[in-house]
């Protein structure tokens, strides 16, 4: 496996993929257009891990907050960066501490893959792979993470790229598309990012 990680490195990235779970009544907006903004920057990563001999990656459980616009949402760990953040990476990393309690010693980077913006929070959020060789002992921060789930590797496989159309509690009547895992629906920038891990994925099974 951690051959197939380090030619993952060289894969061309696929920012198109996003286009497959963006909710449609998301704008699409150039680079430019969206420094225009002032975004708030973010990082957020998807940490590989071994479990009963496969690989699998967390994803977090947002804990309900009413200042929060993506309260009870699947997440991957991530957040803002902070000023004392040396990297992208660094803020990644530091925030899958935070949020899932893995050390950040243990954390090895793969990657950088494209970046999504997310408009009703104004942030720009840079995606990372990464994985660490010890099985992590989660312990999550309340205050942000109620609950987190083990997403097995071999899953991101079945990605649907024709997803079913969902309207959700918080997308106000419209239909959005949606990744049904185990009775929990992930959608927006989180499976946008994990549609293009997927492609990726997919490049390196296939070749």
């Amino acid at each position: 496996m951690l051959q197939l990680l380090s030619k993952i490195q060289n894969l061309e990235l696929i920012p198109e993929a996003h286009a497959v779970f963006s909710p449609p009544f998301r704008p699409e907006l150039a680079y430019e257009e969206i420094m225009l903004q002032k975004p708030k920057i973010a990082a957020i990563n998807i940490l590989l891990y071994l479990k009963d001999n496969e690989w699998h990656f967390p994803l977090i459980v947002r804990s309900e907050n009413e200042r929060d616009k993506h309260s009870g949402q699947i997440a991957l760990p991530g957040g803002k960066k902070e000023p004392a953040d040396t990297s992208l990476f660094h803020t990644a990393s530091r925030e899958t501490y935070e949020e899932v309690g893995v050390n950040t010693e243990d954390i090895r980077i793969v990657r950088e893959i494209s970046p999504v913006y997310v408009p009703p929070s104004n942030f720009y959020v840079h995606a990372f792979i990464s994985y660490t060789r010890r099985r992590p002992q989660f312990f999550l921060q309340q205050s942000e993470a109620s609950s987190f789930i083990e997403f097995p590797l071999k899953s991101i496989l079945l990605f649907n790229l024709h997803p079913e159309m969902e309207v959700l509690p918080t997308t106000q009547g419209l239909k959005v598309p949606v990744l049904n895992f185990n009775g929990y629906k992930i959608w927006g920038a989180t499976a946008m990012v994990l549609a293009e891990f997927c492609q990726l994925v997919r490049k390196l099974a296939t070749a």
